[in-house]
């Protein structure tokens, strides 16, 4: 994988993932019990935290959103499980998040590499 492909797929999930949350929740299969708003605010103001840095092509801040993705997989995989209605829904997400996840793991790998960032090996303790 290239640096640059991995970049795309990390943008391509990052932004879809934010689109998908405002179409669902707002459009295609609002909460009847709670309000549009509501569920915006609940789940969008997460994936805005690293946007700076994903923009500038960060690879710190692409390493530590994928932690920012663990609500979305969770979500996913329980509506994949309990919620038939709403399933292909939970599959959107899960895809999109899975494309964040891999593209910010590679990208930050793979850019960190070129950039000569590592993360240091500890030393073996001699005995």
């Amino acid at each position: 994988m290239t640096t640059q492909l991995a970049r795309m797929l990390a943008l391509t999930g990052y932004f879809g993932l934010m689109l998908w949350v405002i179409l669902w929740h707002g459009f295609i299969s609002p909460s009847p019990h709670l309000s549009v708003t509501f569920m915006l605010i609940l789940w969008l103001p997460w994936l805005l935290i690293p946007i700076k840095g994903m923009l500038k092509g960060n690879p710190y801040t692409h390493a530590w959103a994928v932690y920012m993705l663990m609500p979305y997989f969770l979500h996913a995989g329980v509506l994949l499980w309990v919620d038939e209605g709403e399933r292909w829904l939970a599959a959107v997400e899960l895809l999109l998040a899975s494309t964040m996840f891999i593209g910010n793991m590679y990208y930050a790998k793979l850019r960190g590499r070129e950039l000569g960032l590592s993360i240091r090996k500890k030393k073996k303790a001699e005995h």
